[in-house]
């Protein structure tokens, strides 16, 4: 009968080495390191994406730290907040080490967000470039997980009198309706137009319905003395603007 051998630990093999042996508890990292002092020493611009998720969820896992739940969220998200903020509970829950507790303060802490540039938005009145458009449709554009069409309706002297949602679509496309639109326009005696819808797949690009649609609202609002200004799309961050590129 033989007998068992035991490894000496200079024959230990490291694939030998379980993963949950080789996690290191916060607790235990440099003071510099961990996540809340790290902020406390050097400011929250120090900590990356997944460090100040961290700070919100508190725990980990047995296998993982705070820090690893949150760069496997991100890395899901494609380390993109833009995409992480389209999430909602039930998405963030599936994630092992988020409970509802946790997700539901990633939800919050991402709304807080939004809402911050909406109240930059909000101080805009007057539009004199794409960005000044961009930046008040940003707030109701970005997050979501299909297509919207908005237009903001401005008086002579290019002041926003009114921000209206004029189309709801699904992933892919949504349907204008120009009249509704120019309706909106007429009611609120506006002298121009910008357009503005988002892509969720952030390929700005503008497809041939895009470019189609812009033509033909274009058309029929000059009849009525109306002039659309500008067509927005917007991609998170990005955006395409069909007056900047000539396309207008």
């Amino acid at each position: 009968m033989s007998q068992s051998h035991e490894l000496k630990p200079e024959e230990t093999k490291s694939e030998d080495i379980k993963p949950e042996l080789l996690y290191v508890s916060v607790k235990n990292w440099a003071l510099e390191d961990r996540p809340r002092e790290k902020l406390m020493m050097k400011g929250a611009s120090a900590l990356s994406d997944s460090e100040l998720l961290a700070i919100l969820i508190g725990s980990g896992t047995r296998e993982k730290s705070a820090v690893q739940v949150c760069q496997d969220i991100l890395g899901e998200a494609d380390n993109d907040l833009n995409k992480l903020a389209r999430y909602n509970v039930s998405d963030l829950t599936q994630f092992k080490g988020i409970g509802p507790a946790k997700a539901i303060t990633i939800v919050a802490a991402l709304e807080l967000g939004r809402r911050r540039k909406n109240t930059g938005a909000q101080e805009i009145k007057k539009i004199s470039c794409s960005r000044d458009a961009y930046q008040v449709l940003y707030p109701k554009l970005t997050d979501l997980n299909h297509e919207e069409i908005w237009a903001l309706f401005l008086n002579r002297s290019n002041r926003v009198e009114s921000i209206r949602r004029v189309s709801e679509g699904g992933i892919s496309s949504t349907v204008l309706d120009v009249r509704l639109v120019l309706r909106e326009a007429l009611n609120r005696y506006a002298s121009g137009i910008i357009l503005g819808h988002n892509h969720p797949t952030n390929n700005c690009v503008p497809s041939e319905q895009d470019i189609k649609i812009t033509a033909k609202l274009k058309e029929a609002a000059k009849i009525m003395d109306i002039s659309l200004l500008d067509h927005l799309i917007l991609c998170g961050d990005n955006y395409y603007s069909f007056a900047d590129e000539n396309m207008m």
